[in-house]
């Protein structure tokens, strides 16, 4: 029978899996210690060869599953999968450009405060729905800026907030959450690096209008390309939904047909009455839907949330811990009362220290460990952005420093306690010879 046949292929695939990751060991200097990389286990296996065998190759019942889960583990009212953590951040924008918020519509010429240190597509989709980026500048300890620094830049066209949680470490949510609501903007939490990570004994990605997720190998959880928008308003999450399945009007799940009893009821914008309600669109919209085999390996990967959030803080405090006395370098912190779920570890260079960050990269890397600059340091600063209209409040004298002088390691739940002591170690003794 089918059932017997599936039975015994996903047996041999969890014996495959224990045959091919078996007698892993360490060697130092040789094995690659990467900055970040997924983890994932026999279960995470079996459960996209499942979902490869039921032909789930779309998105339904599984994405919806996974959906409700994903919000339940951080407790929001909605969750909506896409394609990647960057389409989340652009549809979690856009869905602040409909027209049924009406007067707190966003639109272009709009302002939308955010960092000049961080991702680009934390910045892109407010280039990309034509508004204009207000950048700010970071803390050099925390690599997040500060709420002094994002009420400082709000002008009579200031609409939004929209800001990354620096490599998994909060910023002041809490306090930044009641700016925006002072000031009547709305706030985006870009939650990408940081999923279990808490402020003030909060979950990050819960204080914001929206907040987004990415599911790409290097974060908390993976389903391999994959993101999520979030929120606990259910009005936004209907326009969310909207806009990333095309701008539809309808609710129906794919292959569903009159879910509300009234497909032919409708009579919207200038369509004739009785127009289907499956083809009526209210949004111009996208396709950013993920598929049940990533939502698959999603729901395996998520049952493993809390152990890989342990994982990340005892490799980042183990790193901490021997770097500690090491001259020449700025160690991080974590913000005041958070408690970071870390996605990497930043140091910087002092201003007086003795080599440049290039040497130590090339030192560590000819020992297979792996490194990756703060991202784009002051996105101001790059090719792609020289042409663009944005507005800087303050000096940006810290983004610039991290340009020059930041980088970051991996912390991430597959490195052991011996990777981590080869890390620290190697720096030691590269720092050692510059003295």
């Amino acid at each position: 029978m089918a059932s017997d046949l599936k039975a015994l292929i996903l047996d041999t695939v969890g014996k495959y899996h224990q045959q091919v990751t078996e007698d892993r060991v360490f060697r130092p200097g040789v094995t690659p210690i990467g900055p970040s990389g997924a983890v994932l286990a026999e279960e995470d296996r079996v459960a996209l060869v499942e979902a490869a065998l039921e032909m789930r190759i779309a998105a339904g019942v599984t994405s919806r599953k996974f959906e409700r889960k994903f919000a339940r583990a951080l407790g929001l009212r909605k969750a909506h999968l896409t394609n990647s953590g960057s389409s989340a951040n652009l549809l979690a924008l856009s869905a602040l450009t409909s027209p049924q918020l009406e007067d707190r519509r966003l639109g272009p010429g709009d302002e939308v405060i955010t960092v000049a240190a961080g991702f680009p597509t934390t910045v892109n989709p407010i280039l990309q729905t034509g508004m204009v980026p207000v950048f700010v500048d970071v803390d050099l300890r925390t690599y997040n800026t500060t709420p002094d620094r994002v009420e400082a830049a709000i002008g009579p066209k200031t609409r939004a907030i929209m800001i990354a949680h620096a490599l998994g470490n909060p910023y002041e949510i809490e306090e930044i959450a009641r700016i925006a609501d002072e000031h009547g903007l709305f706030l985006i939490e870009d939650n990408c690096d940081a999923v279990g990570s808490t402020h003030r004994g909060r979950l990050t990605g819960t204080f914001g209008d929206l907040s987004t997720v990415s599911f790409y190998p290097a974060h908390h959880i993976t389903t391999g390309e994959g993101g999520c928008v979030l929120t606990d308003n259910l009005a936004l999450a209907r326009i969310v939904e909207s806009m990333r399945d095309w701008g539809r009007d309808c609710w129906c799940e794919p292959g569903e047909d009159d879910t509300c009893h009234k497909r032919f009821a409708y009579q919207l914008g200038e369509l004739p009455a009785q127009y289907d309600h499956k083809y009526t669109f209210s949004h111009v919209g996208f396709n950013l839907k993920g598929t049940d085999i990533q939502a698959a390996l999603g729901l395996s990967q998520l049952a493993r949330l809390d152990e890989f959030g342990a994982a990340r803080r005892r490799n980042w405090a183990r790193l901490r811990a021997g770097l500690e006395t090491t001259p020449w370098l700025m160690l991080p912190e974590a913000t005041p009362e958070s408690d970071p779920s870390w996605f990497g570890f930043a140091l910087t260079l002092t201003a007086d220290a003795p080599f440049e960050r290039y040497e130590l990269l090339q030192f560590l890397g000819a020992r297979r460990i792996g490194t990756r600059l703060l991202f784009a340091g002051n996105l101001t600063r790059h090719p792609g952005y020289l042409d663009r209209e944005f507005r800087v409040v303050g000096a940006l004298t810290n983004s610039d420093i991290i340009t020059e002088r930041t980088f970051w390691l991996g912390v991430y739940p597959d490195l052991t306690a011996e990777m981590i002591d080869f890390v620290a170690a190697s720096i030691r003794e590269f720092v050692a010879t510059k003295s």
